[in-house]
């Protein structure tokens, strides 16, 4: 599946497995290397009205991943044949809701994130996390700085500029160390617009084995929340993967609720068929 394409085109090529209990993990964690996809999600094919899915990368299993809970409810929907679908979704210790809907121009998944931890950026080494990620203190907006988890903490680095932030060329070597030292998945770069439209965004997580995330759709809820509780604002609509020719583009809407900020994530999907083994995805 391409996750959270933008214009009918471009996404985040995601692999998406009906498992059953013979396949080990290795196997699982293969499986991202051999259909050459960051993230491959694997739905308990036996586990009926309220599957379990999981989420692995070449270099080990992720607590949740937005793109694959995105990819994964599309391939059910297409698998029912239904038009809609109103449901929930078990990816470890957490249940969400999720909501399906064919379109027109593919499959438009919605699922309720639940509440974003945040908090201030306290650590010292920040200054060298900026640096890992190729820029300067001046290009950042330091007082911006921001970990957000929605289960695993992520750095928000705001960038100034556009241009800056489509410009980045980290460090992956010491970038990875540094998100490892700290706790960190990754660091999720963004630059707002000046006026009213959509932010523009890249995540690099190169502790997890993925240097440049085409999409990372937990981290737009992660800004969503963050956003709301800074300047007031609620919807959000997140342009990334021009960087690497893979134009994505993710929704996300947060609210107040009595236990903190709850993030809602949302996607169009578009349906590539069946990948063989060793088979690159179309692009």
């Amino acid at each position: 599946m391409d996750a959270c394409t933008r214009g009918g085109r471009g996404g985040s090529p995601t692999a998406v497995v009906i498992d059953d209990a013979t396949r080990t993990d290795d196997e699982r964690r293969a499986v991202a290397s051999t259909v050459r996809t960051s993230h491959t999600a694997f739905v308990d094919g036996s586990s009926g009205v309220l599957p379990g899915v999981r989420f692995f990368t070449a270099e080990g299993e992720l607590r949740n991943c937005g793109h694959g809970t995105i990819a994964a409810q599309a391939v059910l929907l297409h698998r029912s044949g239904a038009t809609e679908h109103h449901g929930h979704q078990r990816t470890g210790d957490r249940t969400v809701a999720v909501t399906a809907t064919r379109r027109r121009d593919g499959i438009e998944v919605w699922f309720e994130q639940g509440v974003i931890a945040l908090r201030d950026r306290t650590e010292p080494a920040s200054g060298a996390i900026v640096a890992a990620l190729g820029l300067t203190p001046g290009d950042v907006a330091a007082d911006d700085l921001r970990v957000a988890s929605p289960g695993t903490p992520r750095l928000l680095v705001r960038v100034r500029e556009r241009r800056t932030l489509l410009a980045m060329r980290p460090d992956f070597a010491r970038l990875a160390a540094e998100c490892r030292r700290l706790g960190y998945l990754g660091c999720f770069a963004y630059a707002l617009p000046p006026t009213a439209g959509p932010a523009t965004a890249r995540m690099f997580a190169p502790a997890i084995g993925v240097d440049e995330d085409i999409v990372n759709a937990n981290s737009v809820g992660c800004l969503a929340a963050h956003l709301l509780d800074t300047a007031g604002t609620s919807d959000l609509d997140v342009h990334q993967g021009d960087a690497l020719g893979r134009p994505s583009s993710v929704l996300a809407t947060a609210t107040r609720t009595r236990d903190g900020i709850a993030a809602r994530i949302g996607g169009l999907v578009r349906h590539l068929g069946r990948v063989r083994s060793g088979v690159t995805p179309s692009p």
